[in-house]
């Protein structure tokens, strides 16, 4: 584990982004209402999760860097592929999350006539590339971690299916499964770590401690 503060906190990081990314998620689908889309933007209580959902975005990417900061050294090309595409995907996506969060219910109230407006191709294609890389940079990442042996294997296998579905994050509620694979990843970070911190300070106190501990690993 390094010494930096971001490594040391990366489980508190990765449970806060997780867990507002998995609960707006959820608060978007609750209000969500197709049939009226304008009254539905104009509703402050799907404003709210909007915002959140948006916000969540750039702890993502936090998030991101400090779980790659776990297993840079032992992720190899395919590692480094997977975080810059995710990094690049994560991006793009808080940007278009952004907009749908604070530009669109001010041009609602202007431009009402925008709800039924035919979206151009070059902003449909901009969208499109976001996804799809949001959605494969987190796919390899899973696939990364999974193979670097960096988390359990499930919470690896969780982030790998968590990407997959990231393809339609725009849309709630299937931002959960990601949220809820990096919020399990950073409550199993902050166990571990808290374990090794225990054998560092129980080895510091007592050296003999660290033959002990080899002795339980040989036989165990």
């Amino acid at each position: 584990m390094s010494d930096s503060p971001l490594s040391k906190h990366t489980g508190a990081i990765a449970v806060a982004a997780g867990a507002l990314f998995a609960l707006s998620a959820v608060g978007l689908f609750v209000v969500f209402n197709p049939s009226d889309l304008a009254a539905m933007v104009r509703d402050p209580v799907f404003q709210f999760f909007s915002a959140a959902y948006a916000i969540a975005f750039p702890l993502l990417l936090i998030a991101l860097v400090a779980l790659y900061s776990r297993q840079a050294h032992q992720a190899g090309p395919l590692g480094a592929v997977a975080f810059c595409v995710a990094l690049t995907g994560t991006v793009g996506l808080a940007g278009d999350m952004w907009f749908e969060a604070f530009a669109v219910p001010w041009t609602i109230q202007v431009a009402p006539a925008i709800v039924a407006a035919e979206r151009g191709s070059v902003l449909t294609a901009a969208w499109l590339v976001s996804v799809i890389l949001f959605a494969l940079g987190w796919t390899l990442f899973g696939l990364s971690s999974l193979r670097t042996g960096a988390f359990p294997r499930g919470l690896s296998i969780a982030v790998t299916v968590g990407g997959v579905l990231g393809y339609f994050a725009a849309q709630p509620p299937w931002g959960l499964a990601l949220g809820v694979a990096i919020a399990a990843v950073g409550i199993w970070l902050i166990r571990n770590d808290r374990v090794v911190r225990e054998i560092r300070t129980r080895v510091a106190s007592d050296p003999a401690t660290l033959a002990d501990l080899a002795a339980e690993a040989r036989h165990g």
